[in-house]
């Protein structure tokens, strides 16, 4: 049984995603918050395995309840899935960088919010290519970091390729096809990467490859 807490300031939202969840044998909803606040306080209290969470809410918003959850040790199991509308928020990639461990678009059919509430909890991460790319645009927008992320060193030169392609929004398969080499090993070499760069999951391992200058990308 997965279980999942929703943090959504608004009621119509929150009892769509109830009614979607609560239909389904192995998903179980077991509590639901209206802000930041709650979202981390209910965290705490319940330990669920997914927050589906909300980015603009009153008060707390979702990038600091995110930041909050997945900084706090005794919450290391709880995977945060961020709701998001690409385009009108901003804040995407701070909310990587937060911890969060994918992204659902509001507007998803039901079949991928079930699925990417399955994928979240079993300690995967939700990125596939085209959200990669949506937020490497978001990225690029953007001003680059001030103080790049240092380890580069501890990668080595295929390591450091395969987080190239992480980055740049290829599937496990589809680094495999580039590096003909198998998609296991292609897995097995990103985790290694990830493990390296003490990154929870692929998410982090994208903003560890801009952060630290491994990739640079032309600035529109």
């Amino acid at each position: 049984m997965i279980r999942v807490l929703l943090a959504d300031d608004q009621a119509l939202m929150r009892a769509g995603f109830r009614a979607l969840l609560d239909a389904e044998d192995h998903l179980e909803v077991v509590g639901e918050a209206t802000d930041g606040t709650s979202a981390v306080h209910l965290s705490r209290c319940l330990r669920p395995d997914v927050v589906l969470m909300d980015v603009q809410m009153p008060g707390l918003d979702g990038i600091e309840a995110t930041r909050r959850i997945a900084a706090d040790p005794d919450l290391a199991a709880v995977r945060v899935l961020i709701l998001t509308n690409y385009g009108l928020d901003s804040y995407v990639f701070a909310a990587l960088r937060a911890g969060a461990s994918g992204f659902l678009l509001k507007d998803a059919d039901p079949a991928d919010l079930l699925h990417a509430v399955t994928v979240v909890a079993r300690g995967d991460a939700l990125l596939a290519p085209t959200v990669t790319r949506t937020l490497i645009s978001e990225f690029v927008a953007g001003p680059p970091p001030v103080v790049p992320t240092a380890g580069r060193d501890v990668l080595t030169a295929r390591e450091q390729e395969i987080v190239e392609l992480v980055a740049r929004g290829l599937t496990n398969d589809e680094i495999a096809a580039r590096m003909v080499i198998s998609p296991l090993t292609a897995k097995t070499h990103v985790n290694r990467a990830m493990t390296k760069l003490h990154c929870r999951d692929r998410a982090q391992l994208v903003v560890w490859a801009y952060e630290s200058g491994l990739i640079t990308p032309r600035r529109r």
